[in-house]
Protein backbone atom coordinates (compact mmCIF):
# COMPACT_ATOMS: atom_id res chain seq x y z
CA UNK A 1 0.00 0.00 0.00
CA UNK A 2 1.64 2.98 -1.29
CA UNK A 3 1.23 6.37 1.02
CA UNK A 4 1.28 9.91 0.18
CA UNK A 5 4.18 10.82 2.31
CA UNK A 6 6.22 13.76 1.55
CA UNK A 7 9.03 14.83 2.76
CA UNK A 8 10.77 18.14 2.45
CA UNK A 9 13.78 20.17 3.96
CA UNK A 10 13.06 23.31 5.50
CA UNK A 11 15.17 26.56 4.86
CA UNK A 12 14.63 28.90 7.74
CA UNK A 13 16.24 29.91 11.09
CA UNK A 14 15.81 27.33 14.12
CA UNK A 15 13.08 28.52 16.72
CA UNK A 16 15.39 28.88 19.44
CA UNK A 17 17.37 31.25 17.62
CA UNK A 18 14.63 33.12 16.38
CA UNK A 19 14.22 36.86 18.71
CA UNK A 20 11.15 36.37 19.74
CA UNK A 21 9.26 33.25 20.51
CA UNK A 22 5.95 33.68 22.51
CA UNK A 23 3.86 30.45 24.43
CA UNK A 24 0.65 29.65 26.43
CA UNK A 25 -0.81 27.27 28.34
CA UNK A 26 -4.22 27.15 30.07
CA UNK A 27 -3.96 24.74 32.93
CA UNK A 28 -7.04 22.63 34.12
CA UNK A 29 -9.26 25.25 36.10
CA UNK A 30 -9.32 27.87 33.59
CA UNK A 31 -12.72 27.98 31.97
CA UNK A 32 -11.53 27.31 28.90
CA UNK A 33 -10.06 24.64 29.77
CA UNK A 34 -12.43 23.02 32.01
CA UNK A 35 -15.06 23.08 28.56
CA UNK A 36 -12.19 20.87 27.08
CA UNK A 37 -11.57 18.66 29.73
CA UNK A 38 -15.79 17.94 30.21
CA UNK A 39 -16.21 17.53 26.62
CA UNK A 40 -13.42 14.79 26.18
CA UNK A 41 -14.72 12.98 29.59
CA UNK A 42 -18.17 12.75 28.30
CA UNK A 43 -16.53 11.27 24.73
CA UNK A 44 -14.54 8.63 26.90
CA UNK A 45 -17.78 7.60 28.77
CA UNK A 46 -19.93 7.01 25.82
CA UNK A 47 -17.25 5.19 24.46
CA UNK A 48 -17.22 2.61 27.51
CA UNK A 49 -20.76 2.66 27.52
CA UNK A 50 -21.35 1.86 23.53
CA UNK A 51 -18.52 -0.74 24.23
CA UNK A 52 -20.34 -1.91 27.18
CA UNK A 53 -23.57 -2.21 25.52
CA UNK A 54 -22.82 -3.12 21.98
CA UNK A 55 -19.04 -3.88 21.48
CA UNK A 56 -18.74 -0.78 19.52
CA UNK A 57 -18.10 2.51 19.65
CA UNK A 58 -21.22 4.57 18.07
CA UNK A 59 -21.52 7.93 16.53
CA UNK A 60 -21.02 11.01 18.80
CA UNK A 61 -19.16 14.26 18.83
CA UNK A 62 -19.16 16.24 22.26
CA UNK A 63 -16.78 19.10 20.77
CA UNK A 64 -19.55 21.56 21.90
CA UNK A 65 -20.14 23.23 25.03
CA UNK A 66 -19.93 26.46 27.39
CA UNK A 67 -18.68 27.56 31.02
CA UNK A 68 -20.82 30.39 31.64
CA UNK A 69 -19.50 32.10 35.18
CA UNK A 70 -21.37 32.53 38.10
CA UNK A 71 -21.04 35.14 40.68
CA UNK A 72 -19.15 34.80 43.82
CA UNK A 73 -17.66 37.00 46.74
CA UNK A 74 -14.71 35.59 47.87
CA UNK A 75 -13.16 37.09 50.96
CA UNK A 76 -9.47 36.14 53.04
CA UNK A 77 -10.58 33.55 55.27
CA UNK A 78 -13.58 32.06 53.35
CA UNK A 79 -16.27 33.68 51.01
CA UNK A 80 -19.48 32.13 49.25
CA UNK A 81 -20.79 31.53 46.09
CA UNK A 82 -24.19 34.04 45.38
CA UNK A 83 -24.92 32.35 41.25
CA UNK A 84 -24.22 29.26 40.25
CA UNK A 85 -21.91 28.18 37.35
CA UNK A 86 -24.01 26.99 34.42
CA UNK A 87 -22.57 24.70 32.31
CA UNK A 88 -24.30 23.57 28.78
CA UNK A 89 -22.95 20.50 27.11
CA UNK A 90 -24.16 20.28 23.55
CA UNK A 91 -23.05 18.04 20.35
CA UNK A 92 -24.18 14.92 19.27
CA UNK A 93 -24.19 11.25 20.02
CA UNK A 94 -26.21 7.95 19.40
CA UNK A 95 -29.22 7.87 21.18
CA UNK A 96 -30.90 4.49 19.68
CA UNK A 97 -29.09 1.31 18.40
CA UNK A 98 -30.84 -1.60 17.52
CA UNK A 99 -34.05 -1.22 19.73
CA UNK A 100 -32.03 -0.34 22.26
CA UNK A 101 -32.02 3.39 24.14
CA UNK A 102 -29.03 5.04 24.90
CA UNK A 103 -29.20 7.08 28.03
CA UNK A 104 -26.77 9.54 26.40
CA UNK A 105 -27.50 12.71 28.45
CA UNK A 106 -27.49 11.02 32.16
CA UNK A 107 -24.17 9.47 31.21
CA UNK A 108 -23.26 13.46 29.83
CA UNK A 109 -24.13 14.91 32.79
CA UNK A 110 -22.65 12.02 35.22
CA UNK A 111 -19.55 12.21 33.50
CA UNK A 112 -19.59 16.01 33.77
CA UNK A 113 -19.75 15.96 37.53
CA UNK A 114 -17.18 13.18 37.92
CA UNK A 115 -14.72 15.45 35.93
CA UNK A 116 -15.94 18.43 38.19
CA UNK A 117 -14.99 16.76 41.65
CA UNK A 118 -11.85 15.67 40.13
CA UNK A 119 -10.10 18.81 39.08
CA UNK A 120 -12.24 21.17 41.24
CA UNK A 121 -12.05 19.94 44.51
CA UNK A 122 -13.44 23.32 46.60
CA UNK A 123 -16.41 23.13 44.38
CA UNK A 124 -19.86 22.37 45.58
CA UNK A 125 -21.61 19.97 42.77
CA UNK A 126 -25.19 20.24 44.19
CA UNK A 127 -25.02 23.96 44.90
CA UNK A 128 -22.14 25.78 43.00
CA UNK A 129 -22.88 24.47 39.69
CA UNK A 130 -25.72 23.60 36.89
CA UNK A 131 -24.97 21.35 34.46
CA UNK A 132 -27.40 21.13 30.91
CA UNK A 133 -27.54 18.86 28.63
CA UNK A 134 -28.44 19.14 24.90
CA UNK A 135 -27.01 16.75 22.89
CA UNK A 136 -28.38 16.06 19.85
CA UNK A 137 -28.44 13.20 17.02
CA UNK A 138 -25.88 13.43 14.07
CA UNK A 139 -26.64 14.13 11.07
CA UNK A 140 -27.57 10.84 8.64
CA UNK A 141 -24.17 11.47 6.02
CA UNK A 142 -21.72 11.63 8.69
CA UNK A 143 -23.71 8.30 10.68
CA UNK A 144 -23.14 6.64 7.23
CA UNK A 145 -19.12 7.38 7.16
CA UNK A 146 -18.59 6.19 10.93
CA UNK A 147 -20.61 3.13 10.42
CA UNK A 148 -18.08 0.05 11.34
CA UNK A 149 -16.84 -2.09 8.36
CA UNK A 150 -15.38 -5.58 9.89
CA UNK A 151 -11.26 -5.70 9.61
CA UNK A 152 -11.49 -2.38 7.70
CA UNK A 153 -9.65 0.97 8.59
CA UNK A 154 -12.64 3.82 9.72
CA UNK A 155 -13.30 6.21 6.56
CA UNK A 156 -12.39 9.81 7.21
CA UNK A 157 -16.15 11.63 9.03
CA UNK A 158 -13.99 15.09 7.19
CA UNK A 159 -11.97 16.47 5.06
CA UNK A 160 -9.42 18.44 7.45
CA UNK A 161 -6.64 18.15 8.97
CA UNK A 162 -4.48 17.88 11.94
CA UNK A 163 -0.44 19.45 12.74
CA UNK A 164 2.20 18.37 15.17
CA UNK A 165 5.75 19.41 15.72
CA UNK A 166 8.73 18.16 17.41
CA UNK A 167 10.86 18.71 19.90
CA UNK A 168 9.69 21.19 22.34
CA UNK A 169 11.31 24.45 22.93
CA UNK A 170 13.20 25.68 26.20
CA UNK A 171 9.61 27.68 26.73
CA UNK A 172 7.60 25.37 25.58
CA UNK A 173 8.94 22.43 27.90
CA UNK A 174 9.45 24.88 30.97
CA UNK A 175 5.71 25.87 30.55
CA UNK A 176 4.21 22.14 29.97
CA UNK A 177 6.61 21.10 33.31
CA UNK A 178 5.57 24.33 35.25
CA UNK A 179 1.91 23.17 35.08
CA UNK A 180 2.54 19.30 36.00
CA UNK A 181 4.55 20.67 39.18
CA UNK A 182 2.09 22.52 40.49
CA UNK A 183 -0.46 20.06 39.55
CA UNK A 184 0.90 17.36 41.16
CA UNK A 185 3.17 18.66 43.84
CA UNK A 186 3.15 22.07 44.88
CA UNK A 187 -1.36 22.18 45.45
CA UNK A 188 -0.92 19.38 48.03
CA UNK A 189 1.70 21.43 50.01
CA UNK A 190 -0.12 24.29 49.53
CA UNK A 191 -4.23 23.91 48.64
CA UNK A 192 -4.45 27.71 48.76
CA UNK A 193 -3.26 27.34 45.32
CA UNK A 194 -6.45 27.37 42.60
CA UNK A 195 -6.40 24.79 39.80
CA UNK A 196 -7.26 28.24 37.28
CA UNK A 197 -3.98 29.41 36.07
CA UNK A 198 -2.67 30.72 33.02
CA UNK A 199 1.39 30.37 32.15
CA UNK A 200 2.55 33.02 29.47
CA UNK A 201 6.36 32.24 28.24
CA UNK A 202 8.23 35.52 26.06
CA UNK A 203 11.37 34.62 24.73
CA UNK A 204 12.91 37.59 23.71
CA UNK A 205 16.89 36.58 22.69
CA UNK A 206 18.11 34.69 25.84
CA UNK A 207 15.73 36.46 28.42
CA UNK A 208 13.05 33.92 29.10
CA UNK A 209 9.79 36.06 30.71
CA UNK A 210 6.93 34.44 32.72
CA UNK A 211 4.17 35.70 33.57
CA UNK A 212 1.26 33.69 35.56
CA UNK A 213 -2.46 34.64 36.35
CA UNK A 214 -3.07 31.82 39.97
CA UNK A 215 -6.19 31.83 41.77
CA UNK A 216 -5.64 31.69 45.59
CA UNK A 217 -8.52 29.91 47.22
CA UNK A 218 -9.90 31.80 49.80
CA UNK A 219 -10.56 30.01 52.94
CA UNK A 220 -6.63 28.72 52.82
CA UNK A 221 -5.34 32.15 53.01
CA UNK A 222 -5.96 34.50 56.10
CA UNK A 223 -4.91 37.90 55.28
CA UNK A 224 -2.95 39.76 52.25
CA UNK A 225 0.12 38.95 53.80
CA UNK A 226 -0.53 35.36 53.07
CA UNK A 227 -1.28 36.21 49.58
CA UNK A 228 1.69 38.35 49.59
CA UNK A 229 3.74 35.27 50.95
CA UNK A 230 1.85 32.96 48.36
CA UNK A 231 2.88 34.95 45.02
CA UNK A 232 6.37 34.87 46.48
CA UNK A 233 6.43 31.38 46.82
CA UNK A 234 4.91 31.14 43.30
CA UNK A 235 7.74 32.64 42.11
CA UNK A 236 10.37 31.24 43.87
CA UNK A 237 9.20 27.72 42.94
CA UNK A 238 8.42 28.15 38.94
CA UNK A 239 11.93 30.10 38.72
CA UNK A 240 13.53 26.29 40.10
CA UNK A 241 11.78 24.66 37.70
CA UNK A 242 12.00 26.57 34.99
CA UNK A 243 16.21 26.73 35.42
CA UNK A 244 16.13 22.72 35.20
CA UNK A 245 15.18 23.23 31.51
CA UNK A 246 17.33 26.16 30.08
CA UNK A 247 20.31 27.28 30.74
CA UNK A 248 18.98 31.05 30.14
CA UNK A 249 18.11 33.82 31.94
CA UNK A 250 14.37 33.34 33.57
CA UNK A 251 11.94 35.98 35.27
CA UNK A 252 9.24 35.24 36.30
CA UNK A 253 6.20 37.90 36.98
CA UNK A 254 2.99 36.37 39.25
CA UNK A 255 -0.61 37.97 39.31
CA UNK A 256 0.75 41.30 37.80
CA UNK A 257 -2.67 42.72 37.86
CA UNK A 258 -3.05 42.53 41.94
CA UNK A 259 -4.09 46.00 43.44
CA UNK A 260 -1.84 44.88 47.01
CA UNK A 261 -3.10 48.41 48.75
CA UNK A 262 -6.42 47.84 48.00
CA UNK A 263 -6.89 44.44 48.54
CA UNK A 264 -7.99 43.87 44.83
CA UNK A 265 -6.66 40.84 44.19
CA UNK A 266 -6.71 37.46 42.29
CA UNK A 267 -8.64 35.93 45.21
CA UNK A 268 -11.47 33.37 44.36
CA UNK A 269 -14.14 30.83 46.60
CA UNK A 270 -13.47 27.36 44.16
CA UNK A 271 -10.17 28.39 42.51
CA UNK A 272 -11.16 29.29 39.09
CA UNK A 273 -12.98 32.77 37.45
CA UNK A 274 -15.48 30.56 35.90
CA UNK A 275 -16.74 31.27 39.54
CA UNK A 276 -17.46 34.88 38.56
CA UNK A 277 -16.21 36.70 35.32
CA UNK A 278 -14.96 34.21 32.91
CA UNK A 279 -16.70 32.59 30.57
CA UNK A 280 -14.83 29.04 28.93
CA UNK A 281 -15.43 27.15 25.09
CA UNK A 282 -14.23 24.04 23.80
CA UNK A 283 -11.81 24.47 21.87
CA UNK A 284 -10.03 27.79 22.71
CA UNK A 285 -7.79 27.01 24.98
CA UNK A 286 -4.75 24.86 24.21
CA UNK A 287 -3.99 22.38 21.45
CA UNK A 288 -3.66 18.48 21.76
CA UNK A 289 -0.09 19.19 23.00
CA UNK A 290 -1.25 21.31 26.23
CA UNK A 291 0.42 24.52 24.48
CA UNK A 292 -1.05 27.74 22.35
CA UNK A 293 2.19 28.31 20.06
CA UNK A 294 2.08 30.85 17.68
CA UNK A 295 5.63 30.70 16.34
CA UNK A 296 4.29 27.16 15.29
CA UNK A 297 2.53 25.87 12.87
CA UNK A 298 -1.18 24.78 14.56
CA UNK A 299 -5.03 23.62 13.70
CA UNK A 300 -7.80 25.14 15.06
CA UNK A 301 -9.74 22.55 15.73
CA UNK A 302 -10.82 21.31 19.26
CA UNK A 303 -9.56 18.02 19.76
CA UNK A 304 -11.78 17.39 23.21
CA UNK A 305 -15.24 15.82 22.66
CA UNK A 306 -14.26 14.82 19.10
CA UNK A 307 -14.76 10.84 18.43
CA UNK A 308 -11.83 8.45 18.66
CA UNK A 309 -13.07 6.67 15.88
CA UNK A 310 -13.35 8.77 12.57
CA UNK A 311 -12.76 12.23 13.52
CA UNK A 312 -9.69 13.67 11.66
CA UNK A 313 -10.06 16.69 14.00
CA UNK A 314 -9.15 14.51 16.78
CA UNK A 315 -6.61 11.99 15.55
CA UNK A 316 -4.82 13.54 12.86
CA UNK A 317 -3.55 16.31 15.64
CA UNK A 318 -2.92 13.49 17.98
CA UNK A 319 -1.43 11.29 15.66
CA UNK A 320 1.04 13.86 13.59
CA UNK A 321 1.80 14.88 17.16
CA UNK A 322 3.49 11.43 17.82
CA UNK A 323 5.18 10.92 14.30
CA UNK A 324 6.86 14.48 15.34
CA UNK A 325 7.82 13.40 18.89
CA UNK A 326 9.00 9.86 17.52
CA UNK A 327 10.56 11.28 15.07
CA UNK A 328 13.13 13.72 17.00
CA UNK A 329 13.78 10.74 19.13
CA UNK A 330 14.57 7.99 16.83
CA UNK A 331 16.32 9.73 14.08
CA UNK A 332 19.39 11.50 14.43
CA UNK A 333 20.22 14.56 12.91
CA UNK A 334 16.87 16.56 13.32
CA UNK A 335 16.77 20.15 14.57
CA UNK A 336 13.01 20.65 14.28
CA UNK A 337 10.01 18.65 12.32
CA UNK A 338 6.39 19.89 11.44
CA UNK A 339 3.74 16.66 10.06
CA UNK A 340 0.65 18.14 8.57
CA UNK A 341 -2.13 15.37 7.41
CA UNK A 342 -4.79 15.93 5.34
CA UNK A 343 -7.55 13.39 5.27
CA UNK A 344 -10.68 13.18 2.66
CA UNK A 345 -14.26 12.89 3.67
CA UNK A 346 -14.91 9.28 3.32
CA UNK A 347 -11.62 7.71 2.38
CA UNK A 348 -9.66 5.05 5.07
CA UNK A 349 -8.07 6.98 7.96
CA UNK A 350 -4.68 5.20 7.20
CA UNK A 351 -4.51 7.10 3.74
CA UNK A 352 -4.29 10.53 3.98
CA UNK A 353 -4.51 12.39 1.35
CA UNK A 354 -0.99 13.78 1.84
CA UNK A 355 1.61 13.26 4.85
CA UNK A 356 3.74 16.40 4.49
CA UNK A 357 6.65 16.36 6.87
CA UNK A 358 9.09 19.43 6.63
CA UNK A 359 12.26 18.93 8.91
CA UNK A 360 14.94 21.29 9.45
CA UNK A 361 18.03 19.12 9.57
CA UNK A 362 21.01 19.79 11.78
CA UNK A 363 23.92 21.46 10.75
CA UNK A 364 25.57 19.09 8.77
CA UNK A 365 23.13 16.60 8.33
CA UNK A 366 21.51 16.03 4.34
CA UNK A 367 18.46 14.89 4.52
CA UNK A 368 18.95 12.44 2.14
CA UNK A 369 20.29 10.53 4.43
CA UNK A 370 17.73 9.99 7.16
CA UNK A 371 15.01 10.80 4.86
CA UNK A 372 13.99 6.66 4.46
CA UNK A 373 14.15 6.69 8.83
CA UNK A 374 11.61 9.50 8.55
CA UNK A 375 9.27 7.71 5.99
CA UNK A 376 9.19 4.55 8.01
CA UNK A 377 8.16 5.96 10.80
CA UNK A 378 5.63 7.82 9.17
CA UNK A 379 4.38 4.81 7.20
CA UNK A 380 4.04 2.86 10.24
CA UNK A 381 2.04 5.44 12.10
CA UNK A 382 -0.41 5.75 9.71
CA UNK A 383 -0.37 2.03 8.96
CA UNK A 384 -1.44 1.69 13.11
CA UNK A 385 -3.37 4.63 13.07
CA UNK A 386 -5.93 3.29 14.95
CA UNK A 387 -3.88 2.17 18.13
CA UNK A 388 -4.02 6.02 18.59
CA UNK A 389 -8.23 5.65 19.18
CA UNK A 390 -7.51 3.03 22.09
CA UNK A 391 -5.18 5.33 23.79
CA UNK A 392 -8.05 7.96 23.42
CA UNK A 393 -10.81 5.77 24.78
CA UNK A 394 -8.57 4.16 27.60
CA UNK A 395 -7.45 8.06 28.25
CA UNK A 396 -3.87 7.45 27.84
CA UNK A 397 -3.36 11.03 25.64
CA UNK A 398 -4.34 14.30 26.50
CA UNK A 399 -6.36 16.33 24.21
CA UNK A 400 -5.50 19.47 25.71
Amino acid sequence: MKRNIQIEALNQIPLEKQRIELVERKCLGHPDSIADGIAESISQALCRVYLEEFGAVLHHNTDQGEVVAGESCPKFGGGKMIRPIYVLIDGRATKQFNGVTVPTDVVAVEAAHAYLHKILPELNLTRDVMIDSRLGTGSTDLRDVFKPRTGKVPRSNDTSFGVGHAPFSDVETIIRNTSDYIDTKLRKKYPAIGQDIKIMGLRDGNRITLTIACAIVDKYCADIKEYQDYMALLSEEIGKVAKKSTKRNVVVHVNTADDIRNKSVFLTVTGTSAEMGDDGSVGRGNRCNGLITPNRPMSMEATSGKNPINHIGKIYNLLSTQIAQESVKKVDGIEEMYVRLLSQIGKPIDLPLVASIQVLPKKGVNLKEINSEINAIVDDNLANVTSVTEKVIRGELKTF
